[in-house]
Protein backbone atom coordinates (compact mmCIF):
# COMPACT_ATOMS: atom_id res chain seq x y z
CA UNK A 1 0.00 0.00 0.00
CA UNK A 2 1.24 3.38 -1.25
CA UNK A 3 0.89 6.37 1.34
CA UNK A 4 1.72 10.16 0.96
CA UNK A 5 1.42 12.82 2.73
CA UNK A 6 2.02 16.83 3.13
CA UNK A 7 0.60 19.97 4.30
CA UNK A 8 -2.59 21.25 3.43
CA UNK A 9 -2.17 23.82 1.06
CA UNK A 10 -4.34 25.89 -1.06
CA UNK A 11 -5.21 25.26 -4.68
CA UNK A 12 -1.69 23.79 -4.61
CA UNK A 13 0.19 23.24 -8.19
CA UNK A 14 0.18 20.08 -10.32
CA UNK A 15 2.77 18.19 -8.27
CA UNK A 16 1.26 18.01 -5.23
CA UNK A 17 -1.91 16.52 -6.94
CA UNK A 18 0.48 13.77 -8.99
CA UNK A 19 1.39 12.90 -5.35
CA UNK A 20 -2.06 12.43 -3.86
CA UNK A 21 -3.71 10.53 -7.21
CA UNK A 22 -0.71 8.26 -7.08
CA UNK A 23 -1.08 6.70 -3.29
CA UNK A 24 -3.54 4.75 -1.98
CA UNK A 25 -4.20 6.97 1.43
CA UNK A 26 -2.84 10.74 2.16
CA UNK A 27 -1.80 11.85 5.34
CA UNK A 28 -2.86 15.37 5.57
CA UNK A 29 -0.52 17.03 8.21
CA UNK A 30 -2.74 19.42 9.89
CA UNK A 31 -1.42 19.51 13.39
CA UNK A 32 2.07 20.67 12.02
CA UNK A 33 2.96 23.79 12.19
CA UNK A 34 1.65 27.02 10.12
CA UNK A 35 4.75 28.04 7.08
CA UNK A 36 4.39 32.27 6.90
CA UNK A 37 5.03 33.05 3.59
CA UNK A 38 4.45 29.54 2.37
CA UNK A 39 1.48 27.55 0.16
CA UNK A 40 -0.63 26.63 3.16
CA UNK A 41 -2.97 29.74 2.31
CA UNK A 42 -1.89 31.33 -0.70
CA UNK A 43 -1.09 30.14 -4.23
CA UNK A 44 -0.45 31.94 -7.65
CA UNK A 45 -3.31 32.36 -10.87
CA UNK A 46 -2.93 33.83 -14.18
CA UNK A 47 -3.75 37.48 -15.10
CA UNK A 48 -3.38 38.77 -18.11
CA UNK A 49 0.40 37.28 -18.76
CA UNK A 50 1.34 38.00 -14.99
CA UNK A 51 1.12 35.39 -12.33
CA UNK A 52 -0.47 36.93 -8.95
CA UNK A 53 -1.12 35.59 -5.67
CA UNK A 54 -4.91 34.15 -4.70
CA UNK A 55 -5.30 34.52 -0.93
CA UNK A 56 -6.84 33.30 2.47
CA UNK A 57 -6.70 36.01 5.13
CA UNK A 58 -5.88 34.47 8.00
CA UNK A 59 -6.22 35.68 12.08
CA UNK A 60 -3.16 36.44 13.78
CA UNK A 61 -1.46 33.38 12.06
CA UNK A 62 1.54 32.25 13.46
CA UNK A 63 4.53 29.60 12.98
CA UNK A 64 4.34 29.05 16.75
CA UNK A 65 0.66 27.76 16.14
CA UNK A 66 -0.48 24.45 14.10
CA UNK A 67 -2.47 24.73 11.00
CA UNK A 68 -5.50 23.15 12.67
CA UNK A 69 -5.11 25.99 15.39
CA UNK A 70 -4.78 28.50 12.79
CA UNK A 71 -8.58 30.64 11.68
CA UNK A 72 -9.34 32.39 8.10
CA UNK A 73 -10.84 35.89 9.06
CA UNK A 74 -14.16 37.07 7.27
CA UNK A 75 -13.15 37.19 3.60
CA UNK A 76 -15.54 38.85 1.08
CA UNK A 77 -15.54 35.45 -1.30
CA UNK A 78 -17.38 37.08 -3.90
CA UNK A 79 -14.67 39.78 -4.57
CA UNK A 80 -12.25 36.78 -5.18
CA UNK A 81 -14.86 35.20 -7.57
CA UNK A 82 -15.26 38.31 -9.52
CA UNK A 83 -10.67 38.41 -9.35
CA UNK A 84 -10.61 34.75 -10.89
CA UNK A 85 -13.93 35.82 -13.05
CA UNK A 86 -11.85 38.73 -14.65
CA UNK A 87 -8.32 36.47 -14.79
CA UNK A 88 -9.92 33.56 -16.49
CA UNK A 89 -13.39 34.07 -17.89
CA UNK A 90 -11.91 33.57 -21.96
CA UNK A 91 -10.33 30.35 -20.37
CA UNK A 92 -11.50 27.57 -22.46
CA UNK A 93 -12.80 25.96 -18.98
CA UNK A 94 -13.90 28.87 -17.39
CA UNK A 95 -17.13 27.21 -16.14
CA UNK A 96 -16.34 24.08 -14.52
CA UNK A 97 -12.96 25.79 -12.52
CA UNK A 98 -15.33 28.63 -11.64
CA UNK A 99 -18.15 26.39 -10.08
CA UNK A 100 -15.25 24.58 -8.37
CA UNK A 101 -13.69 27.74 -6.52
CA UNK A 102 -17.57 28.68 -6.10
CA UNK A 103 -17.83 25.52 -4.10
CA UNK A 104 -14.76 25.72 -2.50
CA UNK A 105 -15.18 28.98 -1.14
CA UNK A 106 -19.04 28.09 -0.10
CA UNK A 107 -17.32 26.26 2.89
CA UNK A 108 -19.33 27.39 6.32
CA UNK A 109 -15.22 26.58 8.57
CA UNK A 110 -13.22 29.00 9.13
CA UNK A 111 -10.47 26.46 10.72
CA UNK A 112 -7.38 27.35 7.83
CA UNK A 113 -6.92 22.75 8.12
CA UNK A 114 -10.74 22.04 7.77
CA UNK A 115 -11.21 24.88 4.78
CA UNK A 116 -8.33 23.57 3.52
CA UNK A 117 -9.06 19.56 3.80
CA UNK A 118 -12.46 20.04 2.09
CA UNK A 119 -10.86 22.04 -0.74
CA UNK A 120 -8.91 19.19 -1.19
CA UNK A 121 -11.12 16.85 -1.21
CA UNK A 122 -13.53 18.87 -3.54
CA UNK A 123 -10.58 19.04 -6.22
CA UNK A 124 -9.74 15.20 -6.04
CA UNK A 125 -13.45 14.57 -6.52
CA UNK A 126 -13.75 16.61 -9.67
CA UNK A 127 -10.74 15.09 -10.78
CA UNK A 128 -12.12 11.30 -10.43
CA UNK A 129 -9.28 10.40 -7.58
CA UNK A 130 -10.01 7.27 -5.22
CA UNK A 131 -7.37 8.28 -2.85
CA UNK A 132 -8.16 7.86 0.79
CA UNK A 133 -7.50 11.40 2.99
CA UNK A 134 -6.67 10.69 6.65
CA UNK A 135 -5.83 13.92 9.08
CA UNK A 136 -2.26 13.59 11.03
CA UNK A 137 -4.50 14.52 13.94
CA UNK A 138 -7.06 11.94 14.09
CA UNK A 139 -3.59 9.38 14.88
CA UNK A 140 -3.22 10.06 18.67
CA UNK A 141 0.15 10.49 20.09
CA UNK A 142 1.81 10.68 16.58
CA UNK A 143 2.76 14.68 17.05
CA UNK A 144 4.46 14.01 20.10
CA UNK A 145 6.88 12.11 17.42
CA UNK A 146 9.89 13.62 15.28
CA UNK A 147 9.97 14.20 11.75
CA UNK A 148 10.55 10.69 9.86
CA UNK A 149 9.71 8.78 13.02
CA UNK A 150 5.88 10.24 12.56
CA UNK A 151 5.94 9.02 8.55
CA UNK A 152 7.27 5.42 10.39
CA UNK A 153 4.45 5.43 12.52
CA UNK A 154 1.96 6.64 9.67
CA UNK A 155 3.04 4.19 7.72
CA UNK A 156 2.40 1.12 10.55
CA UNK A 157 -0.93 2.16 12.04
CA UNK A 158 -2.26 2.42 8.39
CA UNK A 159 -0.21 -0.66 7.14
CA UNK A 160 1.76 0.98 4.14
CA UNK A 161 4.91 -0.24 2.89
CA UNK A 162 5.76 2.51 0.20
CA UNK A 163 6.21 5.71 1.12
CA UNK A 164 6.42 8.58 -1.20
CA UNK A 165 7.35 11.88 -0.83
CA UNK A 166 7.64 15.27 -3.18
CA UNK A 167 11.40 15.33 -4.81
CA UNK A 168 12.18 18.41 -2.47
CA UNK A 169 12.63 15.99 0.57
CA UNK A 170 14.99 14.39 -0.98
CA UNK A 171 17.59 15.96 1.20
CA UNK A 172 15.64 15.31 4.90
CA UNK A 173 14.94 11.20 4.17
CA UNK A 174 17.55 8.24 4.03
CA UNK A 175 16.50 5.39 1.48
CA UNK A 176 18.21 2.75 3.44
CA UNK A 177 16.88 4.16 7.12
CA UNK A 178 13.25 3.69 5.54
CA UNK A 179 14.51 0.34 4.29
CA UNK A 180 15.82 -1.12 7.62
CA UNK A 181 11.99 -0.72 8.87
CA UNK A 182 10.59 -2.71 5.64
CA UNK A 183 9.54 0.42 4.01
CA UNK A 184 10.23 1.36 0.66
CA UNK A 185 10.80 5.05 -0.07
CA UNK A 186 10.27 6.83 -3.58
CA UNK A 187 10.36 11.05 -4.51
CA UNK A 188 7.90 11.95 -7.09
CA UNK A 189 9.32 14.21 -9.77
CA UNK A 190 7.04 16.01 -11.85
CA UNK A 191 7.82 16.24 -15.51
CA UNK A 192 7.68 19.65 -17.81
CA UNK A 193 4.19 20.42 -18.15
CA UNK A 194 2.95 22.74 -20.70
CA UNK A 195 -0.19 24.11 -22.15
CA UNK A 196 -1.64 27.12 -23.48
CA UNK A 197 -2.89 29.94 -21.73
CA UNK A 198 -4.39 32.42 -24.53
CA UNK A 199 -1.43 33.38 -26.75
CA UNK A 200 0.98 34.04 -24.06
CA UNK A 201 3.89 32.70 -23.06
CA UNK A 202 3.79 30.06 -20.58
CA UNK A 203 4.04 30.50 -16.75
CA UNK A 204 4.91 27.53 -15.26
CA UNK A 205 4.20 25.95 -11.83
CA UNK A 206 0.63 28.13 -11.26
CA UNK A 207 -1.58 26.78 -8.90
CA UNK A 208 -4.15 23.58 -10.27
CA UNK A 209 -6.81 26.18 -10.92
CA UNK A 210 -4.60 27.39 -13.44
CA UNK A 211 -4.08 23.64 -15.10
CA UNK A 212 -8.26 23.26 -14.45
CA UNK A 213 -9.31 26.67 -16.53
CA UNK A 214 -7.40 25.33 -19.88
CA UNK A 215 -7.87 22.16 -19.60
CA UNK A 216 -10.34 19.47 -19.77
CA UNK A 217 -11.02 17.07 -17.23
CA UNK A 218 -9.30 14.38 -19.45
CA UNK A 219 -6.44 16.38 -19.98
CA UNK A 220 -5.89 17.45 -16.14
CA UNK A 221 -6.65 13.46 -15.17
CA UNK A 222 -3.61 12.59 -18.73
CA UNK A 223 -1.13 15.40 -16.53
CA UNK A 224 -1.80 13.54 -13.29
CA UNK A 225 0.35 10.53 -14.71
CA UNK A 226 3.14 13.34 -16.08
CA UNK A 227 5.88 12.24 -13.21
CA UNK A 228 9.44 9.76 -12.47
CA UNK A 229 9.53 8.26 -9.32
CA UNK A 230 13.04 7.95 -8.02
CA UNK A 231 13.86 4.99 -5.93
CA UNK A 232 16.42 3.80 -3.70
Amino acid sequence: MILSGNQPYFIPYIGYWQLINNADVFIICDDYNYIKGGWINRNRILNGTEPIYCNLSLDKASQNKLINETFIKEMDFEKQLRGIECSYRKSPNFEEGYRLMKEIFSCQNNNLADFLANSIQLIADYLDMNTKFVKSSSLEGNALLKREFRIYDFCERLGADTYVNAIGGMELYNFEEFKSRGLELQFLKTRDITYKQFDNAFVENLSILDVIMFNSKDEVKRMLGEFDLVKG
